[in-house]
């Protein structure tokens, strides 16, 4: 039995627009990241977020939080809060294109599209779980909430490292159903 793709429910009309919307939104999304909420966590033991997230050792976690003032404590809660509206975003404009995709694609190939759309959603479960280890340490809860983050980021940057390749591979170097 072929697993059905996440988002099969959406007409065909509306696939490429859901897409193209959350690409958007999830761009804009990086942007606020990247331009607003990061600049602040920026210092010799972090490059951002990404670095608390990847932090992986209490010593490690604990370094950073020393180097942040309370207003660069502040970005940080919000940027743990702001990315659970990002996981969904981010989610379905990877999902979407894996299912223009996957529309493309025969077999084994298309199987695969479709089990990377429910990756990319499966990936935001371990997202939201690397934020409330992540919470848990800003809030002084070491322990081992550094490498349960850690874990969990590694598995949800996996997950939609290996969804955005195989839509990119898929996209220019598989056959599709059309013969473009």
């Amino acid at each position: 039995m072929n697993l059905p793709h996440p988002l099969a429910f959406l007409p065909l009309s509306l696939r490429r627009p859901v897409f193209w919307s959350a690409l958007v939104l999830t761009a804009l999304c990086f942007a606020l990241f990247g331009l607003v909420l990061d600049p602040p966590l920026r210092s010799p033991l972090s490059s951002g977020i990404v670095s608390f997230e990847l932090a992986r050792t209490p010593q490690a976690a604990q370094a950073m939080l020393n180097a942040w003032d309370a207003r660069a404590r502040l970005f940080v809660a919000f940027s743990l809060g702001f990315d659970f509206l990002f996981m969904p975003l981010y989610a379905t404009a990877l999902s979407a294109a894996l299912l223009l995709t996957a529309e493309r694609l025969t077999g084994l190939s298309g199987g695969i599209a479709n089990l990377l759309g429910w990756g990319a959603y499966l990936a935001t479960l371990f997202d939201a779980l690397e934020n409330i280890a992540l919470f848990s340490i800003l809030t002084g809860t070491l322990g081992s909430n550094p490498a349960i983050a850690f874990g969990c980021a590694t598995i949800k940057f996996g997950l939609l490292l290996l969804a955005c390749g195989y839509a990119l591979f898929a996209r220019f170097f598989l056959q599709n159903r059309t013969g473009n």
